[in-house]
């Protein structure tokens, strides 16, 4: 049988977490930055879990 492989995109965007849990990074912080306020642009920098409702989709993705 053949391996299955990883989506390379996942494999870029999501890390595990020591208890197993998905995170990611926020939307919106990689172009037009001038408008956006710095706090805004503080808090979008900061990881995030990704949500229940998606999580069988990337485990998926990720070969989990």
């Amino acid at each position: 049988m053949p391996k299955v492989k990883t989506k390379s995109g996942a494999k870029k965007r999501f890390r595990l977490t020591g208890t197993g849990k998905i995170k990611r990074k926020h939307a919106y912080k990689s172009h037009i930055l001038t408008k956006k306020e710095t706090k805004q642009k503080r808090n979008l920098t900061q990881f995030t879990l990704v949500d229940q409702a998606d999580v069988p989709r990337v485990k998926k993705m990720l070969n989990i």
